[in-house]
């Protein structure tokens, strides 16, 4: 039975230190040879503090579900979008919390499915907010 209370439901807060390895390490997974992603001297250049993560780096943040207690091996990855006010860049400390912000059914091929539509907010140590992630999750 899925609680449609659980709308408004937050996570915890989770703080991330941005890498630079992990930054490297995610753009080469990509493909992605940008040296603003690769090269710190070449970031610097190009004003940036330090290397510039991918836009999708926050998938990389493992947060919390809240408010979906479903079986998970019935669940798929619907969707993401990143939303920022600024690049991320190595040496960011963020802190970040997920919200359940909606639910809502669709039908499918196979039967009804339900849609979970969570947002993932980052900001740095000041409070400024730095990335909106929204996820879909799909239970069928």
């Amino acid at each position: 039975m899925i609680d449609r209370n659980a709308i408004g439901t937050k996570s915890e807060i989770i703080e991330f230190e941005v890498e630079k390895g992990a930054i490297r390490a995610f753009a080469r997974a990509l493909g992605d040879e940008n040296p603003i992603h690769l090269d710190e001297a070449y970031a610097k250049k190009q004003g940036y503090a330090s290397l510039v993560a991918p836009p999708t780096f926050p998938a990389t943040f493992r947060m919390p579900k809240p408010g979906i207690n479903v079986e998970l091996s019935r669940t798929l990855h619907g969707e993401q979008e990143f939303l920022y006010e600024r690049p991320i860049v190595a040496g960011d400390k963020l802190r970040c919390v997920s919200q359940l912000v909606d639910i809502f059914d669709r039908p499918g091929k196979t039967g009804p499915m339900t849609f979970f539509i969570l947002e993932t907010k980052g900001e740095d140590v000041e409070g400024n907010l730095v990335f909106i992630s929204k996820t879909t999750v799909i239970y069928r």
